[in-house]
């Protein structure tokens, strides 16, 4: 009966689960291919620990493993109902507060101050800087910074039919893909009790626009498919400049500022001409948490001008579980409706 353990943190409420035994040990001498041996030889304990009875339909889970990249203190894969994201900003910022206040990543306590880690992701190298103090003894992660893959523009105001409906959409990168609207468009208000309207409609928007659109990275062809559907609106908070919530392409949502999706709203505003300029750029979730965002340097990627954007935020940690996986069991690997 194998038995899995695991760390959860959340981020502006948004969980991460981080395995740390009972894993399959993949293989593969980079990280894609590594990912590709779980999907293909393991995804029912991807399924295990990210479904219920365990997990629900809006968990990410993670796995750390050895780097490919010079430099990279690990590497990470994530997963969640639909599959095998290729990056998660709150995962990364979970990832990292687990990984330095558990003692996963160095044999000595992390100094306090800021602490910097390298983290290789399937979308790329992040550098994440974690600033650390010490509370009764032990090293506790105040906040997190990542500076992220370069986000860009992929296609501006392109045409989706939902339904009976078109609908324009900014299809933007920002570690993965992601089509962006504004509430107003669509007629659903940006509000925790529309939440179940705002799935539905943007697993259609999703499911329309990947069929009929081929979107892919212009340097990294892996890196294909639009994932996720970001409504935004706008703040609650007087501080934020916008609020948003994701919506994946199985219905699993992001009920957090969603960091990666932060980055591609920053690339989408910039191309048209609203980022506040040498402001931080505040993003407001669903659940009013807020994540910080802010332009390191501007870089092109293929025929893109990209931003290469830092995203700041905090976890905090949950509980630590053990899971068991019994082969008796009808529901062990996990089950959605």
């Amino acid at each position: 009966m194998p038995t899995i353990r695991a760390i959860d943190a959340h981020v502006g409420g948004q969980p991460l689960r981080l395995i740390t035994s009972g894993a399959p040990s993949p293989s593969g001498k980079t990280l894609a291919q590594k990912q590709a041996w779980l999907r293909r030889r393991a995804d029912d304990f991807r399924s295990a620990v990210t479904l219920e009875p365990r997990g629900h339909a809006d968990m990410t889970a993670a796995l750390l493993v050895d780097p490919v990249f010079p430099g990279a203190h690990a590497g990470i894969i994530f997963m969640d109902r639909d599959g095998y994201p290729s990056m998660s900003g709150h995962g990364i910022i979970a990832a990292t507060t687990i990984a330095l206040e558990r003692g996963l990543l160095f044999a000595a306590a992390p100094p306090t101050g800021d602490t910097p880690v390298a983290i290789e992701t399937i979308a790329g190298l992040v550098n994440v800087r974690a600033r650390v103090e010490t509370r009764g003894g032990s090293p506790r992660v105040d906040a997190v910074s990542f500076t992220n893959v370069p986000a860009f523009v992929h296609s501006a105001a392109q045409l989706v039919t939902v339904g009976t409906r078109d609908v324009r959409v900014d299809i933007a990168f920002g570690g993965a893909f992601y089509a962006i609207v504004d509430t107003e468009a669509v007629g659903i208000p940006l509000d925790a009790a529309r939440l179940p309207d705002l799935r539905r409609f943007g697993r259609q928007l999703l499911a329309s626009l990947n069929a009929s659109y081929r979107v892919v990275h212009p340097v990294d062809t892996m890196l294909a498919g639009v994932s996720g559907a970001i409504f935004t609106g706008l703040p609650v908070d007087p501080e934020a400049h916008l609020r948003n919530v994701m919506v994946t392409v199985g219905g699993g949502a992001d009920r957090s500022a969603c960091a990666t999706g932060t980055s591609a709203v920053m690339a989408v505003l910039d191309a048209m001409g609203l980022l506040p300029e040498g402001q931080t750029f505040v993003h407001e979730g669903l659940l009013g948490s807020l994540l910080r965002g802010g332009v390191v340097r501007r870089t092109p990627v293929g025929d893109h001008h990209a931003l290469v954007t830092e995203i700041q935020g905090a976890a905090w940690i949950t509980g630590d579980h053990t899971f068991e996986l019994n082969d008796d069991d009808p529901f062990r690997d996990g089950f959605s409706i």
